[in-house]
């Protein structure tokens, strides 16, 4: 070795003992610390599961009750089929104030459909989209281009932007080819 290096020993000497009141009084310090750091853990953990339980309550609650809204605003187009319906069964009902009445009540219901996200996808005479519509059939026509929508046969919705049912169409296959006579 030479003089440069030193060990171990000479670079951490061993600590002097304390004096016996001085190491009573840290080790009566550290165990009350201990406690007191014990304490709040406990208490900590059981904030934490308090928290929990109200976030899977909450939640439930949520799941229970989120369709409330909605099925509130359907309420009167509801009572209003009942008043319809009533009013059909009345004698000499006459079938165009029926179907004017069977009519406000769809509006109805499509108002408080759409007051909560739901958009109808009714693509008539548009490019056919794959993405949105399904292709019940393809027919020749005339009037419309290849690959469009030539009737709805269900109208498709979307909720909040995405895609709940695709409207079934049918698309054109362009016009029609005439068969040459022989």
């Amino acid at each position: 070795m030479n003089g440069s290096e030193t060990t171990d020993a000479q670079d951490n000497p061993a600590p002097e003992p304390l004096p016996a009141g001085e190491a009573a009084e840290q080790l009566a310090a550290a165990k009350k610390e201990a406690v007191d750091n014990h304490d709040r853990y406990l208490r900590t953990a059981a904030d934490l599961e308090n928290f929990r339980r109200r976030t899977a309550r909450e939640r439930e609650e949520l799941r229970l009750f989120a369709a409330s809204r909605l099925l509130e605003d359907l309420l009167p187009a509801l009572d209003n089929l009942g008043l319809a319906l009533a009013s059909a069964r009345q004698p000499k009902a006459e079938l165009k104030a029926l179907a004017d009445g069977v009519e406000l009540v769809q509006q109805q219901l499509k108002t408080a459909l759409t007051a909560h996200g739901l958009k109808e996808i009714n693509p008539l005479g548009q490019p056919f989209d794959p993405h949105q519509h399904e292709a019940i059939s393809h027919q020749p026509s005339g009037e419309a281009k290849a690959e469009h929508v030539i009737k709805v046969v269900r109208t498709g919705y979307i909720l909040n932007g995405r895609l709940l049912r695709p409207a079934s169409v049918i698309v054109s296959s362009g016009k029609p080819v005439e068969e040459a006579v022989g």
